[in-house]
């Protein structure tokens, strides 16, 4: 149990560290590139849905077509509509994961398209860090839990200010 008390130990001989807080999504709702890149995103996102839907909406209407038939078809023709009807919705599931799977595209364009900006709001973190000698900068927004922080302590604002924005 003593390793407990070091940290306490540490910080009566000197040793302490400035630690501050910045909330980061504050910082990229302020930059127009982040905008941005979220407005592209999201176009892609409603493109790609609707050409998955608009296949799922052609099996349904294979599936409609097959249900009016179906009387009049011969258990050949019933085999060969069903695999159709399958194929279509197959194809529909492949797009969405090929689209939105964990390693799919939208996950690739996310990473595209946010990494240049994250890379530059990390810079600018580092940076004011540096200059203002802490040694530690949590983000208030990533749920890094600071529960309470003292404003002197906030580097918001000086990180904005480093990325040119208000």
């Amino acid at each position: 149990m003593r390793w407990l008390y070091i940290p306490f130990l540490l910080i009566s001989l000197g040793w302490a560290q400035k630690v501050g807080f910045v909330d980061a999504q504050s910082i990229l709702d302020r930059m127009p590139e982040y905008k941005a890149a979220e407005q592209d995103i999201e176009r892609l996102t409603q493109q790609w849905q609707r050409e998955i839907d608009e296949i799922y909406a052609r099996a349904e209407r294979l599936f409609q077509e097959y249900r009016e038939q179906e009387p009049l078809m011969s258990p050949e023709m019933k085999r060969r509509k069903q695999d159709e009807i399958e194929a279509e919705e197959r194809k529909a599931r492949e797009l969405q994961r090929k689209r939105f799977g964990p390693n799919g595209d939208l996950f690739k364009q996310r990473e595209e398209k946010m990494k240049p900006i994250l890379d530059k709001l990390q810079q600018a973190i580092q940076a004011v860090a540096q200059e203002r000698k802490y040694s530690i900068v949590l983000d208030r927004s990533a749920g890094g839990m600071v529960l309470y922080g003292e404003p002197a302590y906030d580097l918001t604002d000086a990180v904005a200010s480093r990325l040119g924005l208000r």
